[in-house]
C-alpha cells in the first residue's frame, strides 16, 4: 500500500511539472514575420495606392480549438509603395511616415490586441474582436478571419478596413477640410494580411 500511494504521488508530481507551462492545454503560436505578409491600400478620388508593410512581431494562444488571446505588431518603418516607382515611391512613402498620416517617428509600431474570437457560419471562418492601436490611439475594431490550425502551425487570412480619422490622420480628408476636389483621399485603409505563427 505504501509503494501505491508513493507511485501515485509520483505521477500527481510528474502531471503537474508537465502541464505547469502549458495551463488546460494550452498551445501558444509565435508570428513567423518573414512568412507573414500585409497588403496595404489607400484609395483617393483620382485612384488608389498600394503597398507592403511588416508585422514585426506577436503570438496568439489556443485552448481546445479557440484562440483565447492574441496580439500582433506592424513595424511602420518597413511601409513600402508597389504601385509607383523612384522618387514618387519615395515622396510617397516619406509622406505616409510624416506627421500628416501614420507619425512613424514618434510611433514606429502599429497593433492589435484580440479580445474575443467567434465562430462563423462557415466552417473555417471565425470574427475576430479586438482593440487596434495606431499612433497611440486605441479603438475596437471587428473583423472576418479564415483560420487553419495543427499541432505545428497557425495560419490566419483576412483583411482590416478602419477609419484613418480616428486616429488622428486627417491629411486630405472631406470630413475636415472643403474644396478638395480630386486631391480627397479617402478616410477608409484596407490591410490585407495573411499571417503565419508557429507553435512554441
Amino acid at each position: 500500500m505504501k509503494k501505491l500511494a508513493m507511485a501515485v504521488m509520483a505521477l500527481t508530481v510528474s502531471a503537474s511539472t508537465v502541464f505547469a507551462g502549458n495551463p488546460e492545454g494550452e498551445k501558444t503560436y509565435t508570428i513567423n514575420t518573414a512568412e507573414s505578409k500585409i497588403v496595404w491600400v489607400g484609395k483617393k478620388v483620382t485612384g488608389e495606392h498600394t503597398g507592403n508593410v511588416t508585422f514585426k512581431g506577436g503570438e496568439f494562444t489556443e485552448a481546445k480549438g479557440n484562440l483565447i488571446s492574441g496580439n500582433a505588431a506592424v513595424d511602420m518603418n518597413t511601409i513600402t509603395t508597389t504601385d509607383l516607382d523612384g522618387e514618387w515611391a519615395e515622396k510617397l512613402v516619406g509622406h505616409l511616415k510624416s506627421d500628416d498620416f501614420f507619425s512613424v517617428a514618434s510611433h514606429p509600431e502599429s497593433t492589435f490586441e484580440l479580445t474575443d474570437f467567434l465562430k462563423a457560419n462557415k466552417k473555417g471562418m471565425y470574427t475576430i474582436k479586438g482593440s487596434l492601436i495606431i499612433k497611440g490611439m486605441s479603438h475596437p475594431i471587428s473583423f472576418p478571419v479564415e483560420v487553419k490550425m495543427n499541432e505545428e502551425k497557425l495560419v490566419m487570412k483576412g483583411s482590416v478596413t478602419f477609419d484613418r480619422t480616428k486616429y488622428d490622420i486627417k491629411y486630405g480628408s472631406g470630413k475636415f477640410f472643403e474644396g478638395l476636389g480630386d486631391k480627397m483621399i479617402d478616410d477608409e485603409v484596407k490591410f490585407d494580411f495573411a499571417i503565419v505563427a508557429e507553435a512554441k
